[in-house]
């Protein structure tokens, strides 16, 4: 097996600030760890408020010539950053993998769905328009000018290094902001990769600044608390979102925040069980379940309970956990042991109030923060695990008599990111998408993200929209100027 550390060279592993890969102000750094083993695979650079200042520094400064760079240029630049990550994909992947612990065949798809990003954005930096127009009472020209925001800061996860930046940096790009990313001190070697790949397509200094750190809540507070930052977006908890929010105010800055989820999944009598099956194991399973539009509770209808809990239960229990580089493994390490102790507290909550484990439950022994695929019946209202975002693979099964019942229990919640029905009945899907409180909602289908459709949630489960073409407008300002012509 080859080391996928060899692609990202010691001088990577530093901080991307303008022309420059830069140790910390005094030389600090941190390790980053392989999920799989807990061994230490690299030491990155650990920034402190100096250093993501000088990143402002730089981002501010590139700003002006970047925004007024050629729309058809900055398209060719993110085309050229598509191509690059496709055409290193094996390598990139095997990095994913090794720091955040999912399976390669996920860490591969999760380069696929990264790469289209800066490809559908590529297509959206040249089809940025305003309009002109005669105003409705008659003697001037209403015209409007949409104009980037100005320089960003970004704040991602560690459950999709790469895609979650992806999802940031290009339409930002597009738009003609400079971009600060701050990645989860978890995982921030796929970034640097990113950066590095982008400075090798040509993407100019200063307009993709990457900011390793372990003291995130002082980087980050002292990045949006100077002027110069116009726009934050962040991919994560509902908890830390709040913090962040707060901290925006301050300035008035721009945001676009996707929190946490706690998606119902519903199947219905008359749905298609082979098809709710492939989808409710894709919803769930997905990234080892360490995902905000994860199934986090399955509700499925008395009448076809009995047989789809059986048939689930026997594909989870078929799912083999192991090292995430090694051949024939689905289920890879959880991301640290904090997740573990977290899936062991809620499987023996939801047991001590009367749940049952029909499959899996204990942590196996020996190095590694594994947790093996676990599905529970008869798993009551108040238990935990029905009001906390899982994130990982562990599936809470409760059965339902009527629409009216489990829309009220699926919208019973403070989030609103996804849910998912399966029914063959055409007017039921429509009722169940149209009265589902989320933003986004899968309809006999388990995997719902696209680049080329609006990622987000509703309540406190974020604000503004990922991908698509709105996401273009969440970096875009409107100037409207009223021209006297009678």
């Amino acid at each position: 097996m080859s080391d996928p550390m060899n692609v990202l060279a010691p001088e990577h592993r530093r901080l991307r600030i303008g022309d420059a890969w830069r140790d910390a102000a005094g030389g600090a750094t941190f390790a980053v760890e392989d999920p799989a083993t807990g061994k230490t695979i690299a030491e990155v650079a650990d920034a402190g408020v100096a250093d993501g200042l000088a990143a402002l520094d730089v981002a501010s400064e590139a700003m002006a010539e970047w925004a007024a760079t050629p729309p058809r240029r900055r398209s060719e630049l993110l085309t050229a950053t598509y191509r690059a990550l496709i055409g290193r994909s094996e390598e990139v992947a095997r990095l994913i993998t090794l720091e955040m612990g999912k399976p390669l065949a996920e860490a591969r798809g999760e380069v696929a769905y990264g790469a289209e990003f800066f490809r559908w954005f590529a297509e959206e930096a040249v089809r940025v328009e305003g309009r002109y127009n005669t105003a409705p009472a008659g003697g001037y020209r209403i015209l409007t000018v949409p104009k980037p925001v100005g320089p960003c800061v970004f704040v991602t996860p560690w459950n999709f290094p790469l895609a979650m930046g992806a999802r940031k940096i290009a339409p930002a790009l597009a738009a003609g902001c400079t971009t600060i990313t701050k990645p989860a001190a978890q995982t921030p070697l796929t970034m640097l990769f990113l950066a590095r790949i982008m400075e090798e397509a040509g993407v100019p200094p200063g307009v993709v600044n990457v900011v390793t750190t372990e003291r995130a809540g002082e980087v980050v507070s002292a990045l949006l608390a100077d002027r110069r930052t116009r726009k934050l977006s962040f991919t994560g908890s509902t908890e830390v979102g709040r913090v962040l929010l707060r901290q925006a105010a301050d300035n008035v800055l721009r945001t676009s925040m996707e929190l946490g989820g706690n998606a119902a999944l519903i199947v219905c009598a008359d749905a298609d069980l082979d098809v709710a099956l492939d989808g409710a194991m894709v919803a769930k399973m997905r990234n080892i379940g360490e995902s905000c539009i994860a199934a986090n509770r399955i509700y499925v209808e008395e009448p076809v309970r009995e047989e789809f809990t059986a048939r689930f239960t026997e594909r989870m229990g078929a799912l083999s956990v192991g090292h995430g580089l090694d051949d024939g493994v689905d289920v890879g390490a959880l991301i640290d042991e904090a997740s573990v102790t977290k899936l062991d507290e809620l499987v023996a909550d939801a047991v001590d109030r009367g749940a049952r484990v029909l499959v899996g439950g204990e942590r196996p022994d020996g190095p590694g923060h594994f947790y093996p695929p676990t599905v529970l019946v008869d798993v009551p209202e108040d238990a935990r695990m029905l009001r906390t975002e899982i994130f990982g693979p562990v599936a809470p099964i409760i059965s339902f008599t009527s629409d009216e019942e489990v829309m009220a229990k699926a919208n019973g919640t403070e989030h609103g990111l996804a849910g998912y029905v399966f029914t063959r009945d055409l007017q039921r899907a429509l009722r169940y998408a149209e009265g589902l409180e989320t933003g986004m909602v899968g309809v006999n289908r388990g995997l719902i993200s696209d680049p080329s459709a609006p990622f987000g949630g509703v309540r406190q489960s974020g604000i503004g929209k990922e991908g698509s073409h709105e996401g273009i407008l969440e970096y875009l300002d409107v100037t409207y100027a009223a021209i006297d012509l009678p």
